[in-house]
């Protein structure tokens, strides 16, 4: 999938065929190079990074009631937010992502 996004970004409409080439709009073959191969890497660690993203995010939300202006956070949950926040500086994929401990 990331090597046809590679392709469509140079090359426009891009169809994979199955047997795992690819051509233009005009049937004409296309090669994989090293640039489009780059590219496609580029494309998933992008890809996988969004994913991060979204899952500590939704982390996060579900702790912003710990927030509440009626309410002060222990030290246990701030840490928790703040390593949560801090994720993508160490993991760059939810493959590899060690999660912190929620407090109870």
């Amino acid at each position: 999938m990331s090597i046809s996004l590679a392709l469509c970004e140079l090359h426009g409409s891009v169809m994979s065929l199955p047997d795992g080439t690819y051509t233009d709009a005009n049937g004409n073959s296309l090669e994989v190079t090293a640039q489009i191969q780059a590219r496609a890497s580029e494309i998933v660690a992008s890809e996988n990074l969004t994913l991060l993203r979204t899952e500590r995010n939704q982390r996060l939300a579900n702790t912003d009631w710990w927030a509440s202006s009626d309410l002060t956070m222990t030290e246990a949950q701030t840490a928790y937010r703040q390593a949560l926040r801090d994720i993508t500086d160490t993991y760059t994929s939810l493959d590899d992502v060690v999660w912190p401990e929620e407090p109870v």
